[in-house]
């Protein structure tokens, strides 16, 4: 009976249990959990101060250095080269007038005897002309004196036979004298227009053959090149002894000292840059060639664009004179900023601080931002230019997906001076012991040890320094 009454008793304090602990699971359950106290989350934000000014937009390109005059030396006569000139290689600098290549002359040496000879028999044919134009004429001058004897003659013979004197058979005689005067008259005439016509000939002949020698000349000139204008060489095509035929390419001749950028813009871009007249402006560009982290400039003024856009191309080409050209080769690649018109009431932001559809957030009463528009002028670089109502007002400097109107925020101003770094005084015992490590340290560079040295010698140093040296010494 004790064991029955225990295992009953046992049984109910286990049933009394699992019911207490199903009513606490289920009290627990339909009760609300206690929620902290809720708790505004404050942002830190980097502001600046949007003022107005008057701004130089500056307008960014990539362009193309070339040289304004650029030649291709060419052969105007087939031939073996004999000569070339001492600098005829690529990169070589010539001079104005300077032979460069030099063809063999033998042909065309005695093409120019030749003519010059056909040229002195044909003056001399013309001199010959003119001596038997003259006998010509003398001639028949002659044989007109004679006519008009012969004539007078008949004359009197008809003269006297109509007075009975004179016979028929004399009258006819002196009559056919006079027509045989007459008819020599005739042959003297057609051998001056004989002389004549040999005088055009000779003319005409000696013309054609100082035509001849001109030509052989001007082809024996042709076996010499030279340089029309200073520049230099590029990519010579021909050695000494090599044949080469008319018109054959030798080398190109560049100016480097006359010297543009080409650079293609925008339609909108170009459009910034007409004046009234809608001519492009003569405006100022700064042009940059980036080697090795060594930026080479030059200066200049915009002169003209291209009278097409391009086939498949977009935009306008621009052209540009260089004020100086050293450093510069055609054909480099270079960055072109071009100033546009000066832009008044504008206000200079970051881009991060404005989106693309010129949205911003503005810092408010009690810290907390305000959205805000502006119209977006230009993007320069990490910049932009923008105009609108927001003179004044601080704006934030970057935005953030979370952040937005009505939250409040830190702000963190720019402008604010600096902490310098802290500065300790070293005693003489401590000084030395630095210097020492930093004279036996191999692994340290020279100018390192030469700009630590330089500072350790003044009467502060960083505190910095100083913890980082005695970190590496161990104390």
């Amino acid at each position: 009976m004790i064991g029955l009454f225990l295992a009953s008793v046992t049984l109910g304090l286990l049933v009394w249990a699992v019911q207490l602990v199903g009513s606490a699971v289920q009290t627990r359950m339909e009760d609300e959990p206690a929620a902290p106290p809720a708790r505004e989350r404050v942002f830190t934000v980097n502001v600046v101060l949007a003022e107005t000014s008057s701004e130089i937009p500056v307008l960014e390109s990539f362009g193309e250095i070339a040289s304004r005059r650029t030649l291709e030396l060419r052969a105007a006569e087939a031939g073996r080269i004999v000569a070339l000139a001492e600098g005829f290689e690529d990169g070589g600098a010539v001079r104005a007038g300077e032979t460069l290549v030099r063809l063999d002359p033998a042909d065309t040496q005695s093409a120019v005897l030749r003519a010059q000879s056909d040229l002195d028999d044909a003056r001399a044919e013309a001199r010959d002309a003119a001596r038997g134009l003259e006998l010509a004429s003398d001639e028949l001058a002659a044989a007109r004196e004679q006519a008009e004897l012969r004539a007078r003659a008949a004359d009197r013979q008809v003269d006297l036979a109509g007075r009975g004197v004179g016979t028929a058979a004399a009258t006819e005689t002196a009559e056919l004298a006079a027509s045989a005067a007459r008819q020599a008259v005739l042959v003297r005439r057609q051998a001056l227009a004989q002389g004549e016509a040999r005088i055009d000939q000779a003319a005409s002949a000696i013309t054609r053959f100082e035509i001849a020698l001109a030509e052989a000349r001007r082809r024996l000139a042709d076996t010499i090149v030279t340089a029309p204008f200073d520049g230099t060489l590029s990519a010579p095509a021909v050695v000494e002894g090599g044949l080469v035929t008319a018109n054959e390419r030798l080398a190109d001749l560049i100016d480097p000292e006359d010297l543009e950028v080409s650079f293609r813009l925008s339609t909108a871009q170009y459009a910034r840059l007409l004046d009234e007249a809608g001519q492009i402006m003569k405006a100022e560009i700064r042009v940059t060639l980036d080697v090795s982290g060594i930026g080479i400039e030059a200066r200049g003024r915009i002169t003209r664009t291209a009278a097409a856009a391009g086939e498949g191309q977009t935009g306008r080409l621009v052209f540009a004179t260089l004020d100086s050209t050293a450093g510069f080769r055609p054909g480099d690649f270079v960055t072109v900023q071009v100033q546009e018109p000066e832009l008044d009431g504008v206000i200079r932001l970051p881009a991060s601080a404005v989106d693309a559809a010129g949205g911003l957030l503005l810092l408010g009463a009690q810290d907390r931002l305000e959205a805000a528009e502006v119209e977006i002028l230009r993007k320069q670089g990490d910049d932009v230019l923008v105009r609108g109502e927001i003179a004044g007002r601080e704006v934030v400097q970057s935005r953030s997906p979370l952040l937005g109107a009505g939250i409040t925020v830190k702000p963190l101003r720019t402008g604010a001076a600096p902490e310098l770094p802290e500065m300790v005084e070293l005693t003489e015992e401590r000084r030395a012991k630095l210097v020492a490590f930093i004279e036996g340290n191999e692994r340290m560079p020279e100018e390192a040890k030469v700009r630590m040295l330089a500072r350790l010698a003044e009467p502060q140093v960083p505190a910095q320094m100083i913890a980082r040296l005695e970190s590496r010494m161990g104390s």
